[in-house]
């Protein structure tokens, strides 16, 4: 087990002024994404915040306004897991909005027994990888136009649980697995950024998949103790062959949402296209970094999703 980070979202941003900047997070009613929204907000920025219902919604805005009074925070519904309520989301996000700075892609689930979406796909990858492509894909021309701008995908040191399996994404044929499926959608989340950097990194929308540690938070409200035992197997068959350290130390979220927010404004000497952690570049799995394989990501997420989102000429 490595020493436990120490660098929290208020160190990431002293001194720095976003005033005027536009941003956009998903999934900040709670955990890193709300830490997130208060230190962006904390620094100046404008920011708007998705939630799953209007009360949640309301009372994460209440609460970050009763932290930095001078907030300048919204609300607006979005469910990851239908795509309808993405398409709804981006219409009426791109009617209001005539600039967007920063999208955080943050919302996630994890281990999820298995469900299917409205839409059909599993839900780890319908609603951590999916759901985001298309929001994504559908902001930005909003994204071009605020250049430079930046997208942060949180992805997960969990990916190392799999690769995508690409004749099988929605465990159709092969067993599942929590965590299989969890780490196929963070190995997505990579990919993406790799491909949206590819894309659209000419046109000044830079694009980084961060790592936010091992938080406490209450992502992990769906595990059991098969699943406790299952991922601590993993990491201690990791850790034996030389391949990783054993599970990482627990953070608290103004730790947890710190290089999240150094992504999204303080790394800027970083490539785009990098995987985060710790405030700095790290090591993801060779699979989930490969140029060819997130070119291959896209194409079939526009095919699973029904809409393309076709690179700038």
């Amino acid at each position: 087990m490595t020493d436990a980070p120490t660098t929290t979202t208020t160190d990431v941003l002293a001194g720095v002024d976003l005033t005027g900047r536009q941003v956009l997070i998903t999934g900040a009613t709670t955990g890193i994404g709300k830490e997130t929204a208060r230190a962006l907000l904390a620094a100046g920025a404008s920011v708007t915040i998705t939630a799953r219902s209007d009360d949640k919604g309301a009372a994460a805005v209440d609460d970050l306004q009763a932290q930095v009074p001078e907030a300048d925070v919204g609300f607006s519904v979005l469910e990851l897991d239908s795509l309808a309520s993405v398409r709804d989301f981006t219409d009426r996000f791109s009617a209001s909005h005539d600039k967007l700075d920063l999208l955080i892609a943050n919302a996630g689930v994890m281990a999820m027994p298995y469900e299917l979406t409205e839409d059909g796909f599993e839900s780890h990858l319908g609603t951590n990888h999916l759901g985001h492509f298309v929001l994504i894909g559908r902001l930005l021309p909003l994204l071009v136009a605020s250049a430079p701008s930046r997208v942060v995908i949180l992805s997960s040191g969990g990916h190392a649980a799999s690769d995508v399996h690409w004749d099988d994404p929605n465990f159709e044929r092969r067993e599942f697995s929590k965590m299989d499926a969890y780490g196929q959608s963070k190995t997505a989340n990579i990919l993406h950024a790799v491909e949206l950097e590819h894309r659209y990194g000419p046109l000044g929308v830079h694009a980084y998949a961060v790592h936010p540690g091992m938080v406490r938070t209450d992502l992990g409200r769906h595990f059991t103790k098969e699943d406790v035992e299952d991922l601590m197997a993993r990491a201690k068959a990791a850790s034996e062959s030389g391949e990783g350290s054993g599970l990482p130390p627990m953070v608290e979220v103004e730790v947890g949402a710190a290089t999240s927010v150094w992504a999204a404004v303080a790394a800027a000497d970083t490539d785009g296209g990098s995987y985060c952690a710790d405030c700095a570049v790290a090591e993801a799995k060779p699979y989930a970094t490969d140029p060819a394989a997130a070119t291959r990501l896209w194409t079939l997420s526009e095919q699973l999703v029904a809409e393309p989102f076709p690179a700038p000429t």
